[in-house]
């Protein structure tokens, strides 16, 4: 068992079961004895959670695309430095449920900014730091709409923005998540994300033992 530090990202469509799947990757490298730090963005520190509201409230429509990525580059550099950086210089494995891939698909592509802008502010929030291995699981945006409203009428948290824009700019993600993962063979993984979720934990685990 390697002990060295390792930064592993989930991207995917809201509903894809990122979330699900972190925790449960979490606990099992905790029972192997690593310690693990486990964040999420929008969000992790405090400040990210305060960032978090404005972005997915659903009052706050008028939010301007630019403004949006400026948000989600705030709270990740927050991010960076307050708890990804100093946990990976302790040796620790971080899992980070969003890194900058989903600001290219969501932002860059949907949004329509462009990778270059994406990445030229990466480079200041983020300072070169790129995930050693992105898990990528794979839902259509048709599935993941209908799985984001079903969980939004169920939990009541307001936090329904991203969720409440077009079918069109949900299949632009889709697209550009697919052209990210071509672009970047050795890093990323695609997981099919329609299957159980025993499953996709066993599928998940195959691709990160042979890094811990």
């Amino acid at each position: 068992m390697h002990n060295r530090s390792l930064f592993l990202t989930f991207e995917g469509m809201d509903g894809s079961g990122k979330t699900t799947q972190m925790r449960l990757l979490a606990e099992r490298l905790r029972a192997r004895g690593r310690e693990v730090l486990e964040t999420a963005e929008p969000g992790g520190t405090r400040i990210g959670i305060e960032i978090r509201r404005i972005l997915l409230d659903a009052a706050n429509q008028e939010l301007k695309p630019t403004a949006e990525m400026l948000l989600y580059f705030a709270c990740r550099a927050q991010n960076v430095d307050e708890w990804i950086v100093p946990a990976l210089a302790a040796g620790k494995i971080v899992l980070s449920d969003r890194f900058t891939d989903s600001t290219l698909v969501y932002q860059g592509c949907g949004r329509g900014l462009g990778a270059e802008t994406v990445m030229t502010l990466d480079r200041i929030a983020c300072r070169g730091l790129v995930p050693d291995l992105t898990l990528l699981i794979d839902i259509d945006a048709e599935t993941s709409l209908a799985r984001a409203h079903a969980r939004n009428a169920s939990e009541s948290t307001g936090e329904t923005r991203m969720d409440e824009q077009s079918l069109e700019f949900h299949g632009k993600v889709y697209e550009a998540y697919h052209a990210l993962a071509a672009r970047e063979p050795p890093r990323f993984r695609i997981v099919d994300g329609r299957a159980g979720i025993d499953a996709i934990a066993a599928e998940i685990w195959k691709a990160v033992e042979p890094y811990v």
